[in-house]
């Protein structure tokens, strides 16, 4: 590094204030949280964003629709990710050409907010059964706003811009009002039905959940062999116990069937020991798969004896509680699901509790569930078991609090004195729980309103929902790739869309029923009725309105069903498209046929992308979106997932507070955020080291660039070869820069950038023209083309970072170019001239610079072995093995790259004790010291000081700045 005088050299003349030593009121230590709120303040009062929006009128459109987060708590790192991420993505788009606006939204309705006010009423006394539900409603509506503002706000200290003043949200009466005219189109197309199934459920929400709606984890259950006595068959069989395997005992009493494999083998097997505590005694007769049975004897401590052959088919078994209230027959039925993993190939059947089970069931006996409706009448909304159940009437699944109940511990007790327990264990296994009340779900038979995947939508019998989808998610590009497979992998084998929530706080299936024909009433009338009544009421209009409002003259309401379920929030939210981007309910918002990206968690493969996905392909034929971008999830350092419970939560307003926002949106931005993120205070202190490295970077341009014009400007023709190759460096980083944005390669865009700043810039280029900024005279052509040089990589490098750093780069820039109306967010990426670009430039410089480390590693020994002081007390040697090497340096001087006062190049063997380096091939360096005297003012080691008359202690070059500055 070229190294200054200081205090404790004394020449006969002190020359700093002969030097050019850079000034700027660009702080080196930045005070971001008390800066950035200042920032926040002045683009809300000039109006940025829409200031943003004027600039951009007439430029291509490029929308990204805000996948709305829930209205139900402050941000966290998750959320805060997301946000930031948008605000990069608009923010480039913005600089490369686009008219990119923001419009973020809220998801309102749900159960996420529902739940909040039900425990707001159980802490005040209260049911929410007791609850008039247009009061609920409000007080949901209430708690959403409030959110909704606090949330604003904390978006707004991470510097995410957009349309915050008129955000949208799926509470609002106009988004109603769309949300029901779009399940309309379903009824239309013939998409939407009513059905009877097992759909997930929880009883502690009281409602059915998707699958996006459930998060699976580690959960403990008790598992069960049962014994199944074969009651009619052939004689040799009477008797023998089929054995049955599950980790749910709640659903025994709802058995009614056990279902085979018709592929796999089945035994005999008698029991010839009894170990301790063994359920069975010897001489006791069971059927097993032969590819379990090893397994099965293991679990029941029992030696097993394989007598013969077992034939399933046609055999009926009597259910393990018969005498006691299950008196149906139990028959055995092949199953293509039954498999050889695990259990004892005998499935234990719950038609009322199982796909699996209902489908075999039904296709078995199709009309089982008219007939049987005891088979689903087991356990009610609550998971407790029905008054009708005998033996087990009242017993809960799970506890209001989704803790485990008595159920499976009552089953169990019975099996055992009943006589028809063979083993029992527990199991650790992955389980699906609600996302909300975080309790385990259930399997429960009830009436859902569904969208068929597979039926045809037109006359073409290929014209299904399903098909559709899966032609939409390979015209999508996906960031990462990897997202379309994992997107269709998920809508392959999906099944129907569960659409209907028995919830209070929603957009309601606002449809009738014909009670005749059970048929959906189809009516454009009286669709248009609903859905004017909603933009001027919102749902509500729904509850608190006769059926007659809808219905009009001509229909009789007693005749109709009104509809009372709400809609799954994944169609509130999938429809989102339709009132923010198609048919926008804002004049100021853009109006397109559809978004060109959307962006979020890769959870929401099933949820927002898959909800929007089927919406848009069951209406429009086609996805919302041309492209999705998927992010991972925040984790801790450890890469535990973070929890308040275990402490290890960092909120981005946190860090916003403590550190700044762009340190948050710094880490957003280096990280690869396809994959999962750590976060952790070392993680933000490594972030803050880097933002010092920029900060002094950009700092050091400001100060150098103190008074430029364009009257000190050199054309690049007319720069010395290090200028010229800092151009091109630059025309190579702006396709990098360009490119990177364009794919939402912040990661990569950030890597290159913060490279350039730290090893380009700092390290080298910087470090070399300090001297020609500090010591050539103002008008000497080297200093005026470093200055234009750094000002061509300001404009770029702070308007390339701005969107990262939105905070630090208005800073820098409007210390350079102020204005009360200006803000390097208005501005555009520079046009870069394509006579920079120079490739041979480059590879020649890269090889100087392979050379030049050669030079200071030999540097670094001798001033690590106090040989020198200062790179500048040197006079190297570099040696080479090939000419074109020394032909490197017939324009570049190495003293000068090297920063020392002298320096030769000579193409012959070095010394045996020549520093060299391993990875820079036919080179070596040895040091030598400077000779001639030290210029009392540049600190060059030359034989030329004080050979200038009246400056006995100068150099010629200083020397005549001298002159220069006092006008001799």
């Amino acid at each position: 590094m070229n190294d200054k005088p200081t205090a404790t050299d004394k020449p006969a003349r002190d020359y700093r204030a002969t030097l050019f030593l850079p000034e700027t009121p660009f702080p080196m230590k930045a005070g971001l949280p008390q800066a950035e709120p200042k920032w926040l303040e002045r683009w809300a009062a000039m109006d940025l964003y829409g200031m943003m929006r004027k600039a951009a009128k007439g430029r291509p459109l490029f929308i990204l629709h805000d996948g709305p987060p829930y209205a139900n708590g402050e941000i966290h790192s998750g959320t805060g990710l997301n946000k930031v991420l948008k605000d990069i993505v608009v923010r480039s788009r913005g600089f490369l050409g686009y008219d990119a606006p923001y419009v973020p939204g809220w998801d309102c309705h749900g159960l996420p907010i529902e739940w909040k006010i039900e425990e707001k009423y159980r802490a005040e006394g209260k049911s929410k059964d007791d609850v008039p539900i247009d009061q609920l409603r409000r007080d949901c509506r209430e708690f959403a706003n409030y959110w909704i503002d606090v949330q604003r706000n904390q978006f707004k200290r991470l510097g995410c811009t957009g349309e915050w003043d008129n955000p949208y949200t799926t509470m609002d009466y106009r988004a109603e009002a769309i949300i029901a005219g779009e399940l309309h189109k379903f009824v239309g197309n013939g998409l939407l039905y009513r059905g009877f199934r097992p759909v997930m459920w929880s009883p502690v929400e009281k409602t059915a959940l998707a699958e996006a709606e459930v998060e699976y984890h580690e959960k403990q259950s008790p598992t069960i062999y049962v014994k199944f006595p074969v009651v009619k068959g052939p004689d040799a069989l009477k008797g023998v116990n089929v054995v049955i395997w599950t980790t749910t005992p709640w659903t025994i009493p709802g058995n009614r069937a056990i279902a085979f494999s018709p592929t796999m083998d089945y035994g005999l097997y008698e029991v010839a020991e009894a170990g301790e505590g063994a359920l069975s005694v010897p001489g006791e007769k069971v059927a097993l798969a032969d590819a379990l049975a090893e397994q099965t004897a293991k679990h029941a401590k029992v030696v097993l004896k394989r007598l013969s052959s077992f034939d399933p088919n046609g055999l009926m078994a009597a259910h393990p509680f018969r005498g006691q209230g299950f008196e149906f027959d139990v028959p055995l039925l092949a199953g293509e699901h039954v498999t050889a993993d695990t259990g004892t190939g005998f499935v234990h059947t719950a038609p009322g509790h199982g796909e699996e089970d209902f489908a075999l069931m039904m296709e078995t006996y199709p009309g089982y569930a008219a007939n049987h409706p005891d088979a689903f009448s087991v356990v009610k909304e609550d998971g407790s078991f029905a008054a009708n159940v005998p033996i087990f009437a009242g017993k809960r699944i799970l506890t209001p609090e989704g803790k485990d109940g008595d159920a499976n511990g009552a089953v169990i007790r019975e099996l055992i004195n009943a006589g028809k327990l063979l083993a029992k264990g527990t199991l650790r296994h992955q389980y699906p729980h609600s996302w909300r009340s975080k309790a385990p779900v259930i399997f429960r038979a009830t009436p859902q309103w569904f969208a068929a995947m597979d039926k045809p939508i037109t006359k073409d019998p290929n014209d299904t929902l399903r098909v559709r989808a899966m032609r939409a998610i390979a015209q999508t590009k996906w960031f990462p790739p990897s997202g379309e497979n994992r997107m269709a992998g998920m809508v392959k084998d999906r099944p129907d869309w569960v659409l209907s929530r028995q919830r209070a706080w929603g957009v309601p299936l606002a449809i009738f029923v014909d009670k005749k024909t059970q048929e959906v009433l189809n009516d454009a009338d009286v669709n248009a009725r609903i859905v004017d009544a909603f933009k001027a009421e919102g749902a509500d209009a729904w509850y608190n309105s006769p059926a007659s409002r809808f219905l009009g003259p001509g229909r009789n309401p007693d005749d109709y069903e009104q509809v009372k379920d709400i809609l799954d929030v994944w169609f509130d939210s999938g429809s989102t498209h339709v009132f923010t981007v198609e048919e926008p309910i804002e004049p100021s918002w853009p109006k397109a046929d559809h978004a060109d990206l959307y962006l979020e968690g890769s959870d929401q493969h099933r949820g927002w992308f898959q909800s929007s996905l089927l919406e848009g392909c069951g209406t429009r034929g086609r996805a919302p979106y041309d492209e999705v971008l998927t992010a991972g999830f925040v984790l801790d350092r450890e890469g535990d997932k973070m929890s308040k419970s275990v402490g290890n939560v960092i909120l981005p307003q946190t860090i916003a507070d403590k550190n700044g926002a762009d340190i948050f949106r710094l880490w957003v931005a280096s990280s690869d955020f396809t994959q999962d993120l750590r976060m952790g205070n070392d993680v933000i202190q490594a972030n803050t080291d880097s933002y010092r490295r920029l900060r002094n970077t950009i700092r050091f341009m400001l100060a150098n660039l103190d008074g430029f014009d364009d009257s000190e400007r050199v054309r690049p023709a007319e720069m010395p070869e290090l200028e010229r190759y800092m151009l091109a460096r630059l025309a190579e980083l702006d396709r990098v820069v360009r490119a990177g944005y364009a794919v939402y390669d912040f990661n990569g865009v950030f890597a290159a950038l913060f490279n350039f700043a730290t090893n380009d810039l700092s390290a080298f280029y910087f470090d070399i023209r300090k001297d020609s900024l500090y010591c050539d005279s103002k008008s000497t052509l080297r200093r005026k083309a470093t200055r234009t040089v750094i000002d061509e990589i300001f404009r770029r490098v702070v308007t390339w970072f701005a969107p990262i750093l939105c905070f630090t780069m208005e800073e820098a820039w409007l210390l350079r170019f102020p204005g009360e109306k200006d803000s390097v967010h208005l501005q555009l990426f520079p046009e870069t001239p394509d006579g920079w670009a120079d490739h041979a430039l480059i590879e020649k410089w890269n090889r100087i610079r392979a050379l030049r480390r050669v030079v200071t590693g030999a540097l670094e020994i001798a001033r690590r072995d106090k040989v020198i002081g200062a790179s500048l007390e040197a006079s190297p040697v570099l040696y080479v093995s090939d000419a074109r090497d020394v032909k490197l340096f017939d324009t570049v001087d190495l003293a000068e790259i090297a920063i020392t006062s002298g320096a030769a190049v000579r193409q012959e063997e070095p010394p045996a004790d020549a520093f060299t380096l391993t990875d820079v091939a036919g080179a070596a360096a040895v040091f030598q010291p400077a000779t001639g005297r030290k210029c009392a003012r540049c600190w060059m080691v030359l034989p030329e000081v004080g050979t200038v008359p009246g400056h006995e202690d100068l150099s010629r070059r200083c020397a005549a700045a001298i002159d220069s500055l006092e006008g001799t």
